[in-house]
């Protein structure tokens, strides 16, 4: 029984049962907004919680960041089921691509205009498929300087904005698959299944080094990390709608 407001009675019995649910542990599937930021998402969500059911402390954590300018699938887990965060951090995740090839930007993203141009006219899709199976399998990836990587404490991000240049440390990646799938210069979308710690800023990055120019990404959605797919997630909206049913 819900007040018109959607505030649950207090001492009700399903308020009680909604409780019980989320301090013992929910996985909770999320399709982030563009422009977010993953602590927003669970900032959001914890407030729900609190405000809907009276919950003066509950734990909220999210299983994978995803970029302001990317939209898409995060998983949140709460209360007890916050334990299993790392487990399902390390599960493989899927990505749909836009990348515009024939210009690269500081932040490999649309977070920085443009800073240099490239030719593109040599660029054939034959040539886009043959470079993609070419950056398919296990290698060695340089994370972005646009990065939430940790250096001395610090982002490296917060350097980059700062206009100062750090030495970030490569790391080994395997990218499972790496599909064209549609392709409109100077656009082009791949479809991107990969492992824990990929970035696909990078990974756009290296498509136009080996293509011969320069890309930048332009768009990203994540569609699935481990079993969990984007079609099951709910919006923020639709999660305060429907709490009472979860």
């Amino acid at each position: 029984m819900r007040l018109n407001s959607g505030i649950l009675y207090p001492g009700s019995t399903v308020k009680n049962q909604l409780i019980k649910k989320f301090t013992e542990g929910k996985v909770l599937l999320f399709n982030k907004p563009l422009y977010w930021t993953s602590y927003d998402l669970v900032r959001k969500v914890k407030i729900i919680l609190k405000n809907k059911l009276g919950i003066k402390k509950i734990k909220v954590g999210h299983a994978g960041t995803l970029d302001p300018l990317a939209s898409g699938l995060m998983v949140i887990c709460t209360g007890k089921e916050t334990r299993q965060i790392d487990k399902y951090q390390s599960e493989p995740k899927e990505y749909l691509a836009k990348i515009r090839l024939g210009a690269t930007t500081p932040s490999f993203d649309l977070e920085t205009d443009a800073d240099r141009v490239f030719p593109i006219s040599h660029i054939t899709r034959q040539h886009v498929k043959d470079v993609l199976k070419i950056l398919t399998g296990r290698q060695m990836q340089n994370p972005p300087q646009y990065s939430a990587k940790s250096v001395g404490g610090v982002r490296a991000y917060r350097y980059a904005r700062k206009g100062e240049t750090i030495e970030l440390s490569s790391r080994e990646i395997v990218i499972q698959m790496l599909k064209l799938v549609t392709y409109k210069l100077p656009f082009i979308e791949v479809r991107v299944l990969c492992s824990k710690g990929t970035y696909i800023r990078a990974l756009t990055r290296d498509i136009g080094l080996h293509l011969g120019s320069g890309a930048h990404l332009a768009g990203l959605v994540r569609t699935r990390i481990g079993k969990f797919k984007i079609n099951d997630a709910l919006n923020i909206d639709e999660f305060e709608r429907n709490l009472i049913f979860l």
